[in-house]
């Protein structure tokens, strides 16, 4: 792998809601679902080989909650965000360290990951998760 592939992967898993479902020409899916009926959540997404997908479930001023799917060897680089975030697994399972503290989750297993602190998301094999991020003025 040259450094050009190296930094098009980086770029790919650092920014999450750049990342895209195969077929949506580089732009960010920011589709909602729709509202008042009932979906299965592992399944509103798929995986894309050598990818981070990301897909809108409600994107609000207050927060947003997005369910992204993770291909073998893929994570999300070190980051600190000013707000809390809820990270759960609904299939496979995931790495996530949160302050250089290693939190190995699996399905069903949930975390949430504190303001300002830093973080990043380990590979550990296909998965998916909901991320659940709440504004607040006041972290």
């Amino acid at each position: 792998m040259n450094n050009k592939d190296n930094t098009d992967k980086t770029v790919k898993t650092a920014i999450i809601d750049k990342v895209v479902k195969a077929g949506n020409k580089g732009k960010p899916d920011t589709t909602q679902l729709e509202k008042s009926i009932s979906h299965i959540i592992v399944e509103i997404i798929e995986y894309v080989s050598n990818s981070v997908v990301s897909k809108t479930i409600i994107k609000k001023s207050t927060g947003n909650i997005s369910v992204m799917s993770f291909d073998s060897g893929e994570g999300l680089t070190e980051k600190t965000s000013p707000f809390d975030t809820f990270a759960q697994i609904i299939e496979g399972k995931a790495d996530i360290v949160i302050n250089n503290v290693s939190h190995l989750l699996e399905t069903g297993m949930g975390i949430v990951i504190p303001a300002h602190e830093t973080n990043f998301i380990r590979p550990n094999g296909r998965f998916k998760m909901i991320l659940t991020i709440i504004k607040s003025g006041y972290e």
